[in-house]
């Protein structure tokens, strides 16, 4: 019986150790989405139509912090206003990929933006795929063709678009 001992000592700490090994391992898991509600295929980004793209031409009177769906992680927006007066809310993306304040747009710039309308929250908001100021400034965000997020792109694949240009 003496002999049997030794293997319990032994088996018991093993036993302990899988157990908070486990609970420990799961408890340190990133939660599932990491983007904020901003992923490929999420419910914001299924309301992005490729099919149904549009120009909006005016003149940036706010940039401005917004977040689009209930639980998502902040967003940065474009307040447009056109020669008629009529203003319009142009969502860019997430705060944690654009930087208002590098992302070369300001107040009272004149620019171009190509996306598609969205109904969000009861109200028409413009989602941006790509926004132009000039002959020779453009901030893209999402691929024309298929409305692929920027922020959703590997390194080496946001490389060899913005190598594009």
């Amino acid at each position: 019986m003496a002999a049997k001992r030794p293997r319990i000592r032994i088996i018991v700490p093993m036993v302990w150790c899988a157990i908070f090994g486990l609970v420990g391992a799961g408890a340190a898991q990133p939660p599932v989405s990491s983007m904020g509600g901003w992923e490929k295929g999420g419910a914001y980004d299924r309301l992005y139509n490729p099919q149904e793209l549009d120009k909006i031409k005016g003149t940036v009177v706010k940039i401005q912090e917004v977040t689009p769906l209930e639980g998502m992680s902040p967003g940065v927006a474009l307040t447009v206003e056109d020669k008629d007066g009529t203003k319009a809310l142009v969502h860019l993306g997430p705060r944690w990929f654009i930087d208002p304040k590098t992302m070369g747009i300001q107040v009272g710039d004149t620019v171009k933006i190509t996306g598609c309308w969205a109904d969000i929250k009861g109200q028409e908001v413009f989602m941006a795929s790509k926004v132009k100021k000039g002959d020779h400034f453009e901030f893209k965000v999402r691929l024309t063709k298929d409305g692929t997020p920027f922020w959703t792109m590997s390194p080496e694949e946001l490389a060899k678009e913005r190598a594009a240009d």
